[in-house]
Order: structure tokens, then C-alpha cells, then sequence
């Protein structure tokens, strides 16, 4: 029976890269980047083959080999794996570089930065204190091709082939036997005596200084070049001094180094150094410092390398939150490091921690996931955003907090159009009717029809038909003023999506009623809208052929027709709802509907163009619709508040409970806007904006107009006035209404229309119906009892334990 040999190289875990090695240091070894076989991670091999001859060398090497298997230090080599024959040895370490060729490599790509220099060094330095004052070793190989850099940007102390201890044990100094080394050597080892008195890490820091002279000036000619510091710069340049001075006494200690450069104004005195120092510290940092400490991490990220961020402050900042109590203070250098990424390894490291994170309950994580959504939004795909993270969104519109609902409404803009049919046509319809209706924060209804202009065009055509009208509409009557332009503008912006039927039917009576408001800027706005919306029926009728073209849009599917408005997300009708909303979303503060641009379509030859812009550069109303300082929006939610308690509600008489029930918002009850519409709430039970608890759609309701009434007696008719013949009239502006019944008992505004109003012919008209109602309820009852009484005379008492009989 024969037996084979197996080979050690072919079943050793590893195995080298085909590229060529990278060199190592000066000696026998020769360093190759490698893999593992089984995960493919990248390692480093450092080779040695033995020659016959070389027993010295050989010895050396396996002392090296030793070495590096048995020091442990975050600035040494780390050692992964070894294997060693009688033909060769390989040494697995982490996968680095050696310095002389990154040093190159960065120069090429525009240099390194004296922070990374600073740390580079500052890491050298601490991996020989820990050597000389931990271990009484000497490294005696201190030089550039001993240092190594892995993929963070960190540096390694390496080259250990020659270290010897520093109290005797196993002799004094091996030989080297390489010129190239020997220049490193300082000044008092030329001394064959030996009499000169130095430290046991005086040799290690004159090579430390050969180590900082290569490092900004690169190769080392000669010993003698060490007199100019060249281009060390001046912070160091003292303690360079030291280092190469000619008395070894006066060599600082590795540790006492650190502490020089470390004082204020030193050369590793800055923020760089001192973010590594933390990170390097950070399991044992307490909770509030770790806090303080990821709030100032955003503001430094920008200035420090990239390689750093990717490899070691994101490692970092996914620890700190999947095992710590770091909490929403990590999102934004989070997503700041998250931009050095790929789509690949951003998709593997930062998004399901996201997804995470949507399910907190934490507030301050919710609202700042809310608010940096466009930074990660583009790396969710469909089936992540519908299953994982809209379900946890939603509750946002629910919160009870205004920051938190009016951020969830703004975050829909970027995830509309990767919303799929249920939850975008049916789920996310309903919060929206649901905010419109019965939110108490004028501002977020605002928001909200915004919203819904500029997601329009990705609902389904009978959505579209169902809601958008119906909302605009809706929006018209809000009480806030800012709420009512956003319906008109909501208008302009989906224009392309009404037919001609609807704009003169549905949608041009709701504008004109706009041309009385009290506020100017719903006026203007208006009259704006109307001018476009005519000019397209203007064109259809010149031209009847053209309405196929003009229609094209209205039964079409959903589309991203205006899905640049959400690229420009930030540019609210109204931020802030209270002074704790404006401090939590006053982070990108904008003009109210500036950026609601609305898409012209191109007008055919010969007909009169629509309004160039339906939408102003700047709000016509700076008090109430621009972002204004965290005081002013106080008082601006303050004042609109008292205008609405200010207003006429009307009685709770049964009988104007009747009246309110016959009016239908969606029919044209316009006419008595002066506190009749006053309230998101009160409203017909029949509405088609009836609470979306009950029917949860927004199906509009356009019925025919009820036969008018008979006025009541003593009403003039609407000829009888002057509207601006020379007579003057005694009723003044009819137009005085709209603005009294905002602020009554109150003191006009200068920009008041008139003095007079319509009031007292609305209280004539209702107190007839009311008394109407109520002699009617009089008359029933009275017949009721006398039916009662004749049913009661007539049968008799009846007999307890006996049977009718028939």
C-alpha cells in the first residue's frame, strides 16, 4: 500500500494573489497580498524561503515569526495565521501596504494632509512606548520600510527581524547584514568602545527621527541630511531636535514625546487625533460623552480622510447603535459617511439599519429619519419601502406630536412614487383626508394639499378623478389662510389632469368664489388660475380638435410627470406649527409654495398662451406665509387662532342644524362663506369631506342645485344696489361681510373693504326658518298628545291575569 506526502502550502488556508508581491521590508521576506480561501477576505503573506547557507538569516527570521505571533497591540502588525516548513515560512497578517508605496500613492491623488501624517506618527510613537516602557524590547529597526498602513488608513509598526530585549536576556543586538538598515543606526553604535552613555530607548528614537525626516522629505540620502528639517513642519521641528541630537541622553522617552506633542499648539494637537483617541476608547466612555461626542462628529467628517470614515468611524457608529444607547444622535454622520459608500456596501451596511430604525419608538429618531430622508431614499428599493418601512411610517400621521405629523406628510414626496397600488391610492389617501379635515394645525393641512399637488400625477387616473378636485376644493374653505391658496395653486399644478367638463364645471366655480376673499394673496392667486384655466377652454373652443390633445393626460396611468418637486421637498407652504415644531424642522427653512412650479404645456399656434406662472417668485403675504423667526410664528398662530374663535359658529338650535344640513360644500356654498365655512369640522354628515372614518373617500358629490327659496320679506335684490354709479350707496361695500364675520367686535384692518355688511338679511333669513321649525314642532306634538289621549280613553284600563279576546 502506498502513501503520499501531503503538502502543508496546498492545504494552508491561504493562498497567494497571482499579482506580483509588493516588496517588504529590507531582508529576506517578500510580502504578497493573498486571500482566504473559504470567505475570500484579503490578507497579507509575508514569504521567506530558506536557502541552504543562510542559517543566520534563517534564524532571524523564525525569531521574527515568533515575535509577531506573540506581541499584541492595536499600532503592531496583527498577526492572522502562520505556516512554516523546512523550504519556506509564511506569515499572515491583515491586509496592508507598506508606507514608502501609499506615500506615493497619495502623492499622486494630491498628497496626505497633516492630520493624517500627525496620526501616522502619533501611532508609531505609542507602538514603541508600548515596546520600550511594557515589554524592554528595542525594535532596532525603526525606518519607513517597517511601517505598514491597512484600509483605514491606520499605521502598523512591522519588522521585528531584529528586536532584542532590552535587560540582556539572549544577548545583545542580532547582526543585520543589510547596508540599507545600517544608515539608521545613530551616531554613539560607530563608537566601538561602547562607553557612551545612553537610554535603552535612545537608539529607537534617533531612528523615530530618520522615520519623521523620511516621512515629509522622503528618502534619507545620508545621516548628515538629517541637519536640515526640510519640509517637517514648524510645530515638530523642536522635538524633531531632540531626536537627532547628538547626546542620546537627551533623547525623550517614546511616552514623554507623545506628551510633548500633545500640549497645546503641539503637532498632534488637533481634531483628528483627538477623534481617534475617543473611538479608540469609546466602550468605556460614559453615555453622556458618547452623546457630546457623535453631536460634534458631523461637523469634522468633512476635513478628515475618506478611507478613515469608511473603515473606522462607520464601524464605529453601527456599534454604537445596534449595541449601545447612542440613539437618533448618530443619524447624521451616519449618513454623512454613508455618501463615501457604493451602492453595493451601502446597501449591506447602512440600509438595514435604517429599516431598524424606522421601527423605533423614539421620537427624536423618527422625526430625524423623517428629515434626512432624501439622503437615503435612492438605495430602498419597492418591496423594502411597502412591507418595512410605510407601515412604521404611517403612525407618524396619527402622532400626537405637530413636528412628527408634519414631517411624515413631507417625507411622502419621496416615497410616493415607489408606493405600490394599496398603499398609495388607499392607505396614504385616507391619513391625507384625514389631516385635511380634522387637523388643528393649520399648517399641516397646508402641507398636506401641497403635498397632494405635487404627487398627483403618481396616482391612478380614477384616483386622480376621485380625490384631487374634491381636495383642492376642500382646501379652498380652510379658515387658514395659507391652506386656501395651496388649493388654488394644488389647482394650477395639476392642471394637465382635469377635463375641459370638470374645469368649467367643478373647478372655475370653486376659483371664483376665491375673488372675494378677504385675503389678497388667495385673491391674486385666484385670478391667476382662472386666467389659465380659461384660456385652456378658450383654446378648445376655438379649435375643437385640440381637446384630445389637451385631455391626454386625464385617463393616463400614473406617472412621474412632476416628480422634481420632490428633489425640492424642503419648500413648504408653512414650517413650523408651534415654537417645538420650529425647532425640530427649522432645518431647511423656505419660501412657502416658491418652489411649486407649475409644467406649462405648449400652446398651439395661434390660440392666446396660458398664465406664464401660477405660482409667485415670493408669497404675496409675508406675515403669514413666508418662515419667519421662531417668535413671529408664534404670534402668527396665535392671531390665526383668536380669527378662528373670533368667528361666527353659529347656534346649536335644532333648527340651524337643519340649515347647516342642507348646504353642500362641494355645491356651491360659497354664497355664505362669512362663518358658515368658517370650521374644518363643522360640516354635513352628507359631505362628500366627511370624516374618512366613516367613508374614507374623497368621491365628490356634484348635484344638481336645489330650486332657489323665496327670499325672505324685506331682502333687495342684488340690482338694487349701487355697485359704482356716481350715487353713493348707504349699504357701502357689499364686500364688508367677509372680513366682519373674521373679526367681530374687533376693530376693521385698513385694508377692510367697507364698513357695511350683509348680516343682518343672513339673521332675518334664519330666524324666520328657525321660528318656522319650531311652530312645527309645536303643532306635531300637541297632535300627538290628543292621539295619545283618544287611544287612551277609549280602550279603558286594562285587568291584570285576564286575555283580550277578540
Amino acid at each position: 500500500m502506498w502513501f503520499f506526502a501531503r503538502d502543508p502550502v496546498r492545504d494552508f488556508p491561504f493562498e497567494l494573489s497571482p499579482d506580483p508581491p509588493e516588496g517588504g521590508p529590507p531582508g529576506p521576506w517578500v510580502l504578497h497580498r493573498g486571500r482566504k480561501k473559504a470567505t475570500g477576505s484579503p490578507v497579507s503573506i509575508f514569504v521567506y524561503d530558506v536557502k541552504p547557507g543562510a542559517d543566520e538569516q534563517t534564524q532571524v527570521a523564525k525569531a521574527a515569526f515568533k515575535r509577531l505571533k506573540t506581541l499584541r497591540h492595536p499600532n503592531i502588525l496583527a498577526y492572522i495565521d502562520g505556516l512554516e516548513t523546512e523550504k519556506c515560512l509564511h506569515v499572515v497578517t491583515e491586509a496592508v501596504t507598506p508606507l514608502k508605496m501609499y506615500l506615493k500613492e497619495r502623492a499622486e491623488a494630491g498628497g496626505l494632509k497633516e492630520l493624517e501624517l500627525s496620526w501616522g506618527l502619533h501611532q508609531i510613537v505609542k507602538a514603541l512606548s508600548f515596546l520600550v516602557n511594557d515589554c524592554s524590547l528595542i525594535h532596532n529597526n525603526i525606518c519607513m520600510a517597517a511601517v505598514f498602513v491597512d484600509r483605514a488608513g491606520e499605521w502598523k509598526l512591522g519588522g521585528l527581524d531584529y528586536m532584542y530585549s532590552s535587560q540582556g536576556n539572549g544577548g545583545g543586538p542580532p547582526r543585520k547584514g543589510v547596508p540599507e538598515l545600517e544608515q539608521y543606526d545613530p551616531p554613539e553604535l560607530a563608537d566601538g568602545s561602547g562607553r557612551a552613555v545612553r537610554e535603552k530607548w535612545s537608539a529607537d528614537m534617533w531612528r523615530l527621527g530618520c522615520l519623521i525626516w523620511e516621512v515629509f522629505n522622503g528618502s534619507l540620502p545620508r545621516a548628515a541630511a538629517l541637519r536640515n528639517p526640510g519640509k517637517i513642519p514648524k510645530s515638530l521641528v523642536p522635538h524633531y531636535c531632540e531626536l537627532v541630537g547628538a547626546n542620546p541622553k537627551v533623547r525623550p522617552n517614546p511616552a514623554r514625546f507623545l506628551q510633548n506633542c500633545r500640549a497645546p499648539g503641539g503637532f498632534m494637537n488637533n481634531r483628528f487625533v483627538e477623534t481617534n483617541l475617543f473611538l479608540e476608547e469609546i466602550q468605556i466612555k460614559e453615555p453622556a460623552e458618547k452623546q457630546k461626542f457623535f453631536q460634534e462628529l458631523s461637523k469634522s467628517l468633512d476635513s478628515f480622510p475618506e478611507d478613515f470614515c469608511r473603515h473606522k468611524v462607520l464601524p464605529q457608529l453601527l456599534t454604537a447603535f445596534e449595541f449601545g444607547s447612542a440613539g437618533a444622535v448618530v443619524l447624521t454622520p451616519l449618513f454623512k459617511v454613508g455618501k463615501f459608500l457604493n451602492a453595493e456596501e451601502y446597501q449591506q451596511k447602512i440600509i438595514p439599519v435604517v429599516v431598524k430604525m424606522f421601527s423605533s419608538t423614539d421620537r427624536a429618531m423618527r422625526i430625524r429619519l423623517l428629515q434626512q430622508m432624501e439622503q437615503f431614499i435612492q438605495y430602498l428599493d419597492e418591496p423594502t419601502v411597502n412591507t418595512q418601512i410605510f407601515p412604521h411610517v404611517v403612525h407618524g400621521f396619527l402622532d400626537t406630536n405637530p413636528a412628527i405629523r408634519e414631517q411624515t406628510v413631507k417625507s411622502m414626496l419621496l416615497l410616493a412614487p415607489k408606493l405600490n397600488e394599496a398603499n398609495l391610492n388607499v392607505e396614504l389617501m385616507k391619513h391625507f383626508a384625514r389631516l385635511q379635515a380634522k387637523d388643528e394645525q393649520g399648517p399641516i393641512r397646508c402641507n398636506t394639499t401641497v403635498c397632494l399637488g405635487k404627487i398627483g400625477s403618481y396616482l391612478s387616473a380614477s384616483t386622480r378623478h376621485r380625490v384631487l378636485t374634491s381636495a383642492f376644493s376642500r382646501a379652498t374653505k380652510d379658515p387658514f389662510a395659507p391652506s386656501r391658496v395651496a388649493g388654488v395653486l394644488g389647482f394650477a399644478a395639476t392642471h394637465n389632469l382635469y377635463s375641459m367638463n370638470d374645469c368649467a364645471h367643478k373647478i372655475l366655480p370653486v376659483l371664483c368664489g376665491l375673488t372675494v376673499d378677504p385675503e389678497k394673496s388667495v385673491r391674486d392667486q385666484a385670478f391667476k388660475a382662472i386666467r389659465s384655466f380659461l384660456s385652456k377652454l378658450e383654446s378648445v373652443s376655438e379649435d375643437p380638435t385640440q381637446l384630445a390633445e389637451v385631455e391626454k393626460d386625464v385617463h393616463a396611468a400614473s406617472s412621474p410627470g412632476m416628480g422634481g418637486a420632490a428633489a425640492s421637498w424642503a419648500g413648504w407652504a408653512v414650517t413650523g406649527v408651534s415654537s417645538l415644531t420650529s425647532k425640530l424642522i427649522r432645518a431647511h427653512p423656505a419660501a412657502a409654495l416658491a418652489e411649486t412650479n407649475v409644467p406649462q404645456r405648449p400652446t398651439p399656434e395661434g390660440l392666446p398662451a396660458p398664465a406664464p406662472t401660477l405660482v409667485p417668485a415670493t408669497p404675496a403675504t409675508p406675515g403669514a406665509w413666508e418662515t419667519q423667526e421662531e417668535g413671529t410664528d408664534s404670534a402668527e398662530d396665535s392671531s390665526a387662532a383668536d380669527r378662528q374663535d373670533d368667528e361666527d359658529w353659529g347656534s346649536l338650535e335644532e333648527a340651524e342644524a337643519v340649515l347647516v344640513q342642507q348646504e353642500d360644500w362641494s355645491a356651491g356654498g360659497q354664497a355664505s362663506r362669512a362663518g358658515q365655512t368658517s370650521s374644518l369640522d363643522v360640516k354635513s354628515p352628507e359631505s362628500d369631506w366627511s370624516s374618512w372614518d366613516a367613508e374614507g373617500s374623497w368621491e365628490p358629490r356634484w348635484q344638481d342645485p336645489s330650486p332657489p327659496e323665496p327670499p325672505p320679506e324685506g331682502t333687495r335684490l342684488a340690482s338694487e344696489y349701487n355697485w359704482g354709479g356716481p350715487e353713493p350707496s348707504d349699504k357701502g361695500d357689499p364686500f364688508a361681510a367677509l372680513s366682519a364675520r373674521r373679526e367681530t367686535g374687533a376693530q376693521l384692518r385698513p385694508d377692510s373693504w367697507g364698513d357695511d355688511n350683509w348680516e343682518g338679511l343672513e339673521t332675518e333669513s334664519r330666524q324666520g326658518k328657525a321660528e318656522l321649525a319650531r311652530k312645527k314642532r309645536e303643532e306635531r306634538r300637541r297632535e300627538m298628545e290628543a292621539k295619545r289621549a283618544e287611544k287612551k280613553a277609549a280602550k279603558g284600563p286594562m285587568k291584570l291575569g285576564t286575555r283580550k279576546l277578540d
